[in-house]
């Protein structure tokens, strides 16, 4: 059990130059479905949806360690105990979970994000986080994983080409891409969208953090 627990921290540093796949990608692997990814370098997504897709997920991500506390604490406040809360993750935690933990909210699954979020940090640069969660994150319906199986999924082009409104678009289904579609976007998601859309272009900071 202490191996197990121990095991990623061995394993992210090595990340910096193996291209992983989530757990989720492996469990699927396992049962034979169907799964979609082709992984596409930070220099072939667009610069607009990598703007989006932090000021949608985790607009301090090029100033927190890991863990935003300011985040985490306002989820407090509106969360009945930790594993209540549906706010205050950081695109570094969401990478935790997909690359080592599970779906789903438990105390013990939050107790072992933390620590591991702030070992991602420590040990990835923020463009190479960046560049793992697009390519490990669920963007499709039909178990399209990585921006440019979603890309092409939803808009029938390389994620190099996105538009800031498809960008946009995409960006706001992350939450649950089985549910939201990009392609047939509803008013809800196309709401969202225009939101994500007007933060993105205010983050002037970002496109900074990620030449580091």
């Amino acid at each position: 059990m202490v191996a197990l627990i121990l095991l990623p921290y061995f394993v992210a540093p090595l990340y910096r130059v193996i291209d992983p796949v989530s757990t989720l990608m492996l469990g699927r692997w396992i049962l034979g479905k169907r799964v979609e990814r082709t992984w596409v370098p930070l220099d072939r997504v667009a610069p607009v949806l990598q703007r989006t897709v932090i000021a949608s997920e985790d607009a301090r991500f090029c100033s927190h360690h890991g863990l935003d506390l300011v985040e985490m604490r306002a989820a407090l406040d509106g969360a009945e105990d930790i594993t209540d809360i549906r706010g205050g993750s950081t695109l570094t935690q969401q990478l935790a979970k997909n690359l080592f933990l599970w779906p789903g909210r438990s105390f013990v699954r939050k107790g072992l994000e933390f620590p591991l979020a702030l070992w991602i940090d420590l040990v990835l640069p923020k463009r190479r986080i960046l560049e793992i969660y697009l390519n490990v994150a669920e963007w499709g319906p039909d178990n399209e994983f990585g921006i440019e199986a979603g890309a092409k999924k939803a808009f029938n082009k390389p994620a190099s080409q996105l538009t800031a409104g498809e960008a946009a678009l995409l960006a706001a289904i992350l939450p649950n891409p089985k549910r939201r579609s990009a392609m047939q976007p509803r008013p809800g998601v196309r709401r969202i969208a225009g939101i994500v859309q007007g933060r993105a272009a205010r983050s002037n900071s970002i496109d900074a953090c990620l030449k580091r």
